[in-house]
């Protein structure tokens, strides 16, 4: 029997793989795509999820980045890392990398489609598999945690994340997000001679539309080679558990505050990690509470920081105080970063 079956092959799910392996478990990756996974998001790994990699055995190409730093019509404002530094690189780099090292630590891979579990007191059979615990890191909108009735209704703005990559040499060593009235554009310096640019918003739409609203990043990267959109959403995903019977829920599928504070991929690998040491303890009933406390830093500065940002007064305030008291700005971003 299989110790951990993991059903979806992004990097929450080849992380998950990858430690049960390295941890002496057989592990299975069950993903219905084929070929290498892309995904909308924001490309920039803050330091503690690079020391994730690195325990992962991960060394993906990439730019580091030195901080963050908000911007809006009137000024900036940077905060540097105090140790370590971020990373930042395509998705399509990321996923060849865990790939790459799920299957060096001994992972197998089977190209399938599982959306439904059935289990009893000792294993979790989906389809042709039976194992002792299943992952289901099936992304956002999950089908394994709708069959199992884990889902909440979301509440709140409906935010989706739209992607595209710019064949422009980056122009800064920090992650730079800038704010305009209801969205957010980020720009993560993720090679050489690219940078991928991002924006959060509550209307969907063409990347080069939503740009308009920054004038001075439109006017940058105007005449600039570029790849097409991807897009996400929506972001905002509620779970009444991540844990039931033997199926734990980990990276996206977990559940999804918002992308603001660029956090998606870090608490993945915490999870992952969690998961595995649950397993290895025979402690699955510990689960959702281990990756609760892991995550309760990130999850609450974002919710704050997107509550603060849906308050048309308050938000034209959040980079002029940041400016203001750059020292709390450096440290929330800094309680982010590790």
């Amino acid at each position: 029997m299989i110790d951990l079956l993991v059903v979806g092959g992004g990097p929450g799910g080849l992380a998950t793989a990858t430690y049960a392996a390295q941890a002496g478990l057989e592990a299975v990756v069950v993903e219905r795509r084929r070929g290498t996974i892309d995904k909308a998001c924001g490309e920039g790994l803050m330091p503690h999820t690079v020391r994730h990699l690195e325990k992962l055995g991960v060394s993906p190409r990439g730019r580091a980045f030195h901080g963050i730093t908000y911007l809006d019509a009137r000024g900036s404002v940077r905060a540097d890392f105090r140790s370590g530094q971020g990373m930042g690189m395509r998705r399509t780099a990321l996923y060849e990398a865990l790939h790459d090292a799920a299957r060096t630590a001994g992972v197998r891979m089977v190209h399938g489609d599982i959306d439904t579990v059935t289990q009893d007191a000792s294993s979790v059979r989906c389809g042709q598999f039976q194992a002792r615990y299943v992952a289901a890191a099936d992304g956002l909108h999950s089908p394994i945690r709708r069959s199992l009735g884990l889902d909440l209704p979301s509440r709140g703005r409906r935010r989706w994340g739209i992607r595209r990559h710019f064949e422009i040499a980056p122009w800064s060593d920090t992650v730079e997000v800038y704010w305009a009235r209801d969205i957010e554009a980020y720009v993560t310096p993720v090679a050489e001679d690219s940078v991928g640019v991002a924006v959060l918003t509550s209307r969907q739409g063409r990347l080069g539309d939503h740009l308009a609203k920054f004038p001075t990043l439109a006017a940058r990267l105007a005449g600039a080679p570029h790849g097409s959109d991807r897009a996400a959403g929506p972001l905002r995903q509620r779970v009444k558990s991540r844990a039931s019977g033997r199926v734990m829920l980990v990276g996206d599928a977990a559940g999804y505050v918002d992308a603001l504070t660029g956090e998606g991929l870090g608490i993945a690998f915490g999870g992952a990690e969690i998961l595995v040491n649950c397993v290895l303890a025979d402690t699955v009933d510990d689960y959702d509470r281990q990756w609760r406390r892991m995550s309760r830093r990130y999850r609450a500065l974002t919710a704050g920081l997107l509550y603060a940002s849906g308050v048309r007064p308050v938000r034209s305030l959040i980079v002029p105080a940041a400016r203001a008291l750059p020292t709390a700005f450096g440290g929330i971003v800094n309680l982010l970063a590790h």
